[in-house]
């Protein structure tokens, strides 16, 4: 299945697509060059005939998602980040948007 990815600001540059296959691990990663020091980095999906969801969000460092087998990892300087999905599903086809705030 595949995973779409979008550009959600000017700020932020994504992959335009990834794909792997179900229970494959993935990595989408973004980059936001001119982040802020107050700003927070979001991760945003939106499921097939859905509207975008908060996915999660961090400031720094390495955040799991244990219940994705997953986790956000935040450069140490902040200028990019990347989301690790460990065991995707098909259920977690979808469009995956990074934006900051």
């Amino acid at each position: 299945f595949s995973m779409a990815v979008s550009v959600a600001k000017a700020q932020v540059q994504q992959e335009p697509s990834l794909e792997t296959t179900e229970g494959t691990g993935i990595n989408i990663s973004c980059s936001h060059p001119k982040i802020q020091t107050s700003e927070i980095i979001y991760w945003y999906r939106q499921l097939p005939g859905r509207g975008p969801e908060l996915f999660v969000s961090a400031v720094k460092g390495l955040k799991e998602l244990p219940e994705k087998a997953g986790h956000l990892w935040v450069s140490a300087d902040r200028l990019s980040s990347a989301l690790w999905l460990g065991r995707p599903r098909r259920g977690d086809a979808a469009v995956y948007y990074c934006a900051l705030g």
